[in-house]
């Protein structure tokens, strides 16, 4: 099946995302999905959601939405929600 120009785009935009959470997952380890919970306790979970509601707020007020990587921070932390709340 041939695919669509956007169909295209999708797929080389998903895989650019990927390999951006595959790289931070090595620099960080698996800190969005098992933090190590020194001071916060909250699930993994509610602590990506705060990382959202971090970044949103920069956004909203201006401080951060110049480049593309603030985009594809967000679709990671969306993505690793994902993955937080499908483990439980």
């Amino acid at each position: 099946m041939k695919l669509t120009k956007t169909q295209k785009q999708i797929k080389k935009i998903t895989k650019d995302i990927c390999k951006l959470l595959i790289a931070k997952n090595k620099s960080y380890g698996n800190s969005a999905i098992s933090p190590v919970r020194i001071f916060s306790k909250a699930s993994s979970s509610e602590q990506i959601l705060v990382r959202l509601d971090d970044k949103l707020s920069r956004i909203a007020k201006g401080c951060d939405f110049e480049d593309e990587d603030v985009i594809n921070d967000l679709i990671g932390y969306l993505v690793l929600l994902k993955i937080s709340n499908k483990n439980g």
